[in-house]
């Protein structure tokens, strides 16, 4: 019977060796803190320069008082004030309701399905500008397509499509959804194909019906991503003049203006001020969002 070797433990340092070696962990060269400030300096320029710079001498523009006094006097404000907020509730919601139900179908594994998401996708990959102005150019009362083909077929004059106020809106908030909607759709179709098919299969063998299998399956597993886009898309959508600015310019007589091109019409009549002060004052509608969208996603997965 051999005898086993005696096992030696390792002496941890004491006194303040230790301490120290505990406090600072692995030994590193300084030059790597060296290099590694370097590696942060060109970011820390840029970020001063085109992020801190900015936004300083915007506020900076619009530190004058009198100039919230005009935009408050001001009664486009107030109609854009409204109009921004009827994009956020409404339209951003209407949106993400279909991209909802459009993630069902694109979900599915099939080579037809596969063709219309690539059509599908080209509004969004498209670039906005020639393709807002092409539904302007379609909703022309006058010589526009769709008038055109209404009278051929009714003999009767169409709408005025953009010289209405509530039917403009509903047209810029459409071209938005169009022109949004295939990039949200395909966020939420990652979301749906994250969960296991195993869950579903369970879920039919018990005899679970597809409004089941959504509510207690679908909806549980993709809630967090749905309600991040949401609040993302509204930050995104307040700051976008496209769907408006390009489709009715604001007409008719300013009525569709949002916040995001009030601060262009400003710019346009050279009160830079008022443009400066436009901003602003949407600042405090996105910082509510971004802290709340944060504190969502810094939570746990367990955590409601």
């Amino acid at each position: 019977m051999s005898a086993s070797a005696p096992s030696i433990e390792p002496v941890a340092p004491s006194g303040a060796a230790g301490a120290r070696a505990r406090r600072t962990g692995p030994y590193r060269p300084a030059s790597w803190n060296t290099v590694g400030l370097l590696l942060v300096v060109p970011y820390a320029l840029l970020f001063l320069l085109f992020v801190l710079y900015p936004v300083l001498y915007g506020f900076s523009l619009a530190r004058d008082p009198q100039s919230y006094v005009r935009l408050w006097q001001d009664p486009v404000f107030g109609n854009a004030v409204l109009n921004s907020a009827l994009f956020l509730l409404v339209v951003v919601n209407i949106k993400f309701v279909l991209a909802l139900f459009l993630s069902g179908f694109f979900v599915h594994e099939r080579w037809w399905i596969r063709i219309l998401a690539v059509l599908f996708i080209l509004p969004w990959a498209v670039p906005s500008i020639p393709t807002i102005l092409s539904f302007r150019f379609m909703l022309n009362p006058e010589w526009g397509i769709i008038n055109t083909v209404y009278f051929n077929l009714t003999a009767l004059d169409g709408p005025n499509w953009l010289n209405d106020r509530w039917i403009a809106f509903s047209m810029a908030g459409m071209v938005h959804i169009w022109k949004s909607l295939p990039f949200w759709t395909l966020i939420l179709v990652t979301g749906r194909l994250a969960i296991s098919k195993d869950l579903y299969e369970a879920a039919s063998v018990d005899g679970a019906s597809r409004w089941q299998q959504f509510r207690h399956i679908t909806w549980p597993s993709i809630a967090t991503l749905y309600i991040t886009c949401t609040l993302l898309s509204m930050i995104w959508t307040l700051g976008d003049f496209n769907s408006v600015y390009l489709l009715t310019g604001g007409g008719p007589s300013d009525l569709t203006h949002v916040l995001a091109t009030l601060g262009i019409r400003y710019l346009r009549l050279d009160q830079v001020d008022m443009a400066m002060a436009t901003i602003v004052v949407a600042t405090p509608l996105v910082l509510p969002l971004m802290v709340y969208m944060m504190k969502r996603l810094s939570r746990g997965p367990g955590e409601d």
